[in-house]
């Protein structure tokens, strides 16, 4: 398989992880404090990553990758769980799923600062687009309709789609899973007293089925999927690979109608069917890329 291909296909698997986080999210908020899910999640991934480090003697980052990698930290670590589950405490997680499908253009606008690629005017033309159809899926009555909770998922977008670019960037130096383990471990101390103020009283009154999403956003969408991901991005590079994030919201149509019974529509189908189009045509669009070397040697 040509690396491109091989890149958005670890890059698809990523998504299909990540697009159980909201549905799960959603329903762990109903029994559990979303500051402690938020960040919870990233408790249990960090210790999981620590020993997965430590038991394959993984090396040390340098001194400027671990400044890349606090930066990673406080955006896919801390800053998109924390602002999701808050989010998720008012929104439905099919609305929640729609409105996170502006991620992609964020994530290839902050690719495109961040590793100098240079898209053509086709795939920008083609990002808009599926940008655009998504805006109009979830308000089709227009932005003045924004709901609280839209305030959160945008800071959740924005601390994803910078967390995205920089690790996607830095899996071109070190392995993928390393990035998003270093990054654990390095935000870990700071989510130790939150995590801990908002732990739940009555444990035995969460059900285990809430236990259970709970263990899924630590293993799932705080680690796994970000194993596959930060692969996909530096094989296929970063601008390219994130417009797959493009179905990741009718994945989580899907997800929260299979698990919270929300509803779908025909209406959600026929935008599915054509943010794929999109998707598909846009992957066809020319990216002129910089290697890590020409970047290396632009940033001394």
């Amino acid at each position: 398989m040509k690396k491109e291909t091989l890149g958005m296909t670890a890059g698809f698997a990523g998504v299909a992880v990540f697009a159980l986080t909201l549905p799960a999210t959603r329903y762990t908020v109903m029994y559990l404090d979303p500051v402690f899910v938020g960040l919870g999640r990233s408790v249990i991934a960090a210790l999981v990553a620590g020993l997965l480090l430590l038991v394959t003697r993984a090396p040390i980052p340098t001194k400027y990758q671990f400044v890349q990698l606090l930066s990673v930290a406080l955006g896919v670590v801390i800053g998109f769980p924390l602002f999701s589950a808050m989010a998720m405490k008012s929104l439905p997680a099919a609305h929640g799923g729609v409105v996170v499908g502006m991620l992609p253009m964020a994530t290839a606008v902050a690719g495109v600062f961040l590793t100098r690629d240079k898209p053509s005017l086709g795939f920008w033309l083609t990002g808009i687009a599926g940008c655009l159809v998504v805006m109009r899926f979830a308000y089709p009555e227009g932005v003045q309709h924004l709901l609280a909770g839209d305030i959160f998922l945008v800071c959740a977008i924005i601390s994803a789609a910078l967390g995205y670019a920089l690790g996607g960037r830095l899996s071109t130096e070190m392995e993928g899973w390393q990035v998003i383990c270093w990054a654990l471990v390095l935000a870990f101390p700071l989510l130790l007293v939150p995590t801990g103020m908002q732990a739940p009283s009555g444990i035995q009154l969460i059900p285990v089925t809430a236990w259970l999403c709970f263990i899924y956003l630590a293993l799932g969408s705080q680690l796994l999927g970000f194993v596959f991901w930060y692969k996909g991005l530096a094989l296929g590079g970063v601008v390219r690979v994130s417009q797959i994030q493009l179905l990741q919201p009718f994945m989580t149509l899907m997800a929260a109608v299979l698990l919270l019974g929300e509803r779908l529509d025909a209406r959600t189908l026929i935008f599915a069917l054509l943010v794929m189009a999109i998707v598909a045509v846009g992957r066809k669009m020319p990216v002129n890329e910089v290697s890590s070397a020409s970047l290396d040697n632009r940033s001394l």
